[in-house]
C-alpha cells in the first residue's frame, strides 16, 4: 500500500476537506472539547470511502480495531512530523472501546490528509464526531536531543500558546522563513532615526527640549494634523534614549515572539491599529498636545499578550509567569508614568505644551479588544471569527468618529492651538 492510500481524492486533484466537530487537547490529559460544526465531508465516490474502510475490516462488522489503524498509520504515516503522527494514534487510542466505526475513519483520515498537507485550521482538532476522548503523549517540555534553534522555538511556543496541541504543532511547522522581519524592522528604524536626531540635536536625554524637535516632518502636531502620515510617522520620534529604551525593550521582547508565533500580518496589524488609534485619542482627548513614541503600538501588544495570558492562565506553562507577568507591568506603569509626568512638567518652549500621554491608553484598548481576539484563535481564521468583526467594525467607527472631530470640531469649540513648529 502506496503512503498516500488514507488520502481520499475526488476527481483529478486532491479535494481540500474540513471535517466536523473539533478536538482541543492537550498532552497533559486534559479533556478534548467536542464542538459542532456544520462543515461537510468532501465530496467524494462512497465506493472509494466505503473499498477503503472495507480492505481493513475484512469481518464487514462495521468496525476496525484501534490497533489496526495504528499499525497503519506506523507503516504509512512516514510522512507525518512525529507530534502530528502521534495526535493521530491519541486520537484513535481515545475510543473505549477499542473499534473506529466508519464515520470516525472518514474524520481520522481527513485530519490525517490535513496534517500531511501541513495546512493549519480547525479541522485540525476536528477529528471526532462524538464522546469525550482524551490526548495522550509526553509533553513538548520532556523532549531532548534539541538545537539552540529548536529551543527557542519550543520557549516561545510554551511563552505564548495555552494548548499543548497548538504547542506541538507550531513546534513542527515554524521553520523562520520568513523571520520576525516586521518588529525587528521597526526598531531598527526607530534607533536610526533617534541617532540621526540626536546627532542633529546635540542631545540624547530629554531631546523634546531642543527647539528644533518637532520641526522634525515625523511627530504629530495639532497644528500640522492635516499632514495624514504624521498619524503613523509619530512612532519613529521620542522624548529621549529613556523613552527609546523602555519601548524598545518592551517592543522586542513581547513584539518578537508574537511574530513568531502569529506571523507579520497579524501582529503588524494590532500594532498600526495601536499606533493609529493612539494618536486619535491625542486629537481627540488632548487637542493642544504633540505626540512621539512607539507606545501606541508597544502597549496594543503588551496588554493583548497580558490579557491573553490572565485568560489563560492554566494552559499558560510559561516559567515564573506571575513574577514576569508582574515586571511587565512594572515596566508599563513606569513608562507610562514618566510620560504623564513629562505632560505636565513646564514645557521648554510655551506655549507648546510636551507630548501628551493619552497614546498609551489608546494603545491599550486596542489591545485589550482587537489585540486579544488575535492573538487567541492562533489556529483560525480571523475573517470567520464573528467577535474580530465585532471589534474591527467598532474600531474603523472609532477612525471615522475621531476623523470628522479633527476636520470640524477644533474650529466649533475655537480650540487655541499652539503655533506650528
Amino acid at each position: 500500500m502506496e503512503k498516500s492510500s488514507l488520502r481520499m481524492t475526488g476527481g483529478p486533484r486532491d479535494t481540500p476537506v474540513n471535517s466536523s466537530p473539533a478536538v482541543a487537547a492537550n498532552a497533559e490529559g486534559e479533556e478534548i472539547e467536542v464542538l459542532e460544526s456544520t462543515d461537510v465531508l468532501p465530496v467524494a465516490p462512497e465506493d472509494q470511502w466505503k473499498s477503503l474502510f472495507d480492505k481493513y475490516d475484512p469481518d464487514n462488522s462495521g468496525f476496525i480495531s484501534t490497533e489496526r489503524f495504528r499499525d497503519l498509520l506506523a507503516t504509512h504515516g512516514s510522512e507525518l512530523d512525529p507530534h502530528k503522527l502521534e495526535v493521530l494514534l491519541a486520537l484513535a487510542d481515545g475510543n473505549a472501546d477499542g473499534k473506529i466505526c466508519y464515520q470516525d475513519f472518514v474524520n481520522l483520515c481527513l485530519s490525517d490528509e490535513l496534517l500531511m498537507s501541513n495546512k493549519r485550521s480547525n479541522s485540525f482538532r476536528r477529528a471526532i464526531l462524538q464522546g469525550s476522548r482524551q490526548i495522550k503523549g509526553c509533553s513538548l517540555r520532556d523532549e531532548v536531543g534539541l538545537g539552540l534553534s529548536q529551543q527557542l522555538v519550543r520557549h516561545i511556543a510554551y511563552e505564548t500558546l495555552p494548548r499543548e496541541v497548538d504547542r506541538k504543532w507550531y513546534f513542527d511547522s515554524y521553520t523562520y522563513c520568513p523571520p520576525p522581519w516586521l518588529i525587528l524592522a521597526i526598531t531598527i528604524a526607530e534607533v536610526a532615526v533617534f541617532m540621526y536626531y540626536g546627532f542633529q540635536l546635540d542631545r540624547l536625554v530629554l531631546q523634546v527640549s531642543s527647539p528644533s524637535f518637532l520641526k522634525s516632518p515625523l511627530p504629530y502636531h495639532p497644528q500640522l494634523r492635516a499632514q495624514a502620515w504624521r498619524y503613523l510617522s509619530y512612532i519613529f520620534m521620542h522624548t529621549g534614549i529613556e523613552h527609546l529604551s523602555l519601548n524598545m525593550a518592551m517592543q522586542l521582547l513581547v513584539g518578537v515572539p508574537l511574530e513568531m508565533v502569529h506571523g507579520a500580518l497579524r501582529i503588524g496589524l494590532v500594532y498600526v491599529c495601536g499606533v493609529l488609534a493612539g494618536s486619535l485619542a491625542v486629537s481627540v482627548t488632548d487637542m493642544t498636545a504633540p505626540v512621539v513614541g512607539s507606545s501606541g503600538g508597544v502597549y496594543a501588544l503588551v496588554s493583548a499578550h497580558l490579557a491573553n495570558v490572565v485568560m489563560n492562565w492554566s494552559g499558560m506553562k510559561c516559567q515564573f509567569k506571575l513574577f514576569r507577568m508582574a515586571m511587565a507591568l512594572v515596566c508599563m506603569s513606569v513608562e507610562f508614568g514618566r510620560a504623564v509626568w513629562l505632560r505636565f512638567y513646564p514645557p521648554a518652549f510655551p506655549p507648546c505644551p510636551n507630548p501628551s500621554f493619552v497614546a498609551h491608553l489608546g494603545g491599550v484598548v486596542v489591545g485589550l479588544t482587537l489585540g486579544v481576539v488575535v492573538l487567541q484563535n492562533y489556529e483560525q481564521k480571523l475573517q470567520e471569527q464573528s467577535l474580530f468583526w465585532i471589534f474591527f467594525c467598532v474600531y474603523t467607527l472609532f477612525v471615522l468618529s475621531a476623523v470628522f472631530w479633527n476636520i470640524f470640531a477644533y474650529s466649533l469649540l475655537d480650540v487655541r492651538l499652539p503655533p506650528p513648529p
